[in-house]
């Protein structure tokens, strides 16, 4: 599917009861073969989405509300389009359910077929609602170093390490893509977590900043990123995660790691 058949930045018909046919896929191949990956992935990971605004009736009109995780294998053939999320949780808000795990069931079904392969959902109640606190990127913050700006477009060749040998965990509030489709923008905090040669810091902040004009889905910015400082700085282990500010009542989070394991940051604050 090409950019100009999603539904983001269009007017379209909201359903007022269940559909999931407002479910729209973005397939993940055309953007990483531009980066040259293939069927075998160089990392492991996940794209951890938060709904924010999920709603749905019980059995005897009463809404019921909800926080939605929804967990994307980041093997999955395709994404889905953001907007086309937020019309198909909006979908439930006048449609009776049984139960919340029906709901739960239902939204990983759909989910599931539209990707392409398993999708987890797990559903937050009000009364679990401390689960979503306020958390701190871990590390050191780099956004504080004095440095001069002058690529406002990716410039891998900015990345530098030193000779030094470190197990080092940074992060930056500074990283903005834009939206591929309305060229709005997008803002993320970014983790890099990595054991290898020190990443010069004030270069990694610099190549960060020069994603500011790049336009991309939030999967494949962070896929770049990784490529990249792996291609450049040839760490023994790397973590990249980002966390975007929420749009349209929905966050995406994803993170890539050369090792099999679980990522959490929590929420932030702008998120």
């Amino acid at each position: 599917m090409v950019t100009k058949d999603l539904p983001l930045g269009k007017t379209v018909t909201h359903s007022t009861t269940y559909d999931a046919g407002q479910l729209c896929p973005v397939a993940r191949g055309p953007a990483r073969q531009k980066l040259g990956l293939h069927e075998e992935l160089p990392f492991y990971g996940e794209d951890r989405w938060t709904a924010y605004e999920l709603s749905w009736l019980n059995k005897k009109g009463k809404p019921v509300v909800a926080v939605g995780k929804i967990i994307f294998p980041c093997t999955t053939p395709n994404i889905i389009e953001s907007k086309s999320l937020k019309l198909y949780c909006n979908s439930f808000n006048q449609t009776p359910f049984e139960s919340e795990k029906i709901v739960q069931e239902t939204m990983a079904k759909d989910l599931s077929r539209i990707a392409g392969e398993q999708v987890e959902v797990h559903l937050i109640p009000p009364e679990r609602f401390e689960l979503l606190r306020i958390a701190q990127p871990e590390g050191e913050c780099i956004d504080g170093l004095d440095v001069d700006i002058v690529h406002y477009h990716i410039h891998p060749s900015l990345l530098e390490t030193d000779e030094e040998v470190v197990e080092q965990s940074l992060h930056s509030h500074l990283l903005r893509t834009n939206c591929p489709v309305t060229g709005q923008p997008d803002w993320a905090t970014i983790v890099i977590n990595y054991h290898g040669q020190q990443i010069v810091k004030e270069s990694l902040l610099v190549y960060l900043i020069s994603y500011r004009h790049h336009t991309g889905f939030h999967e494949n910015c962070v896929e770049r990123i990784f490529i990249d400082i792996m291609s450049r700085c040839k760490p023994d282990r790397l973590l990249v995660y980002a966390r975007f500010t929420r749009r349209g009542g929905i966050d995406i989070n994803p993170y890539r790691s050369t090792e099999n394991g679980f990522a959490n940051i929590g929420r932030l604050a702008r998120q």
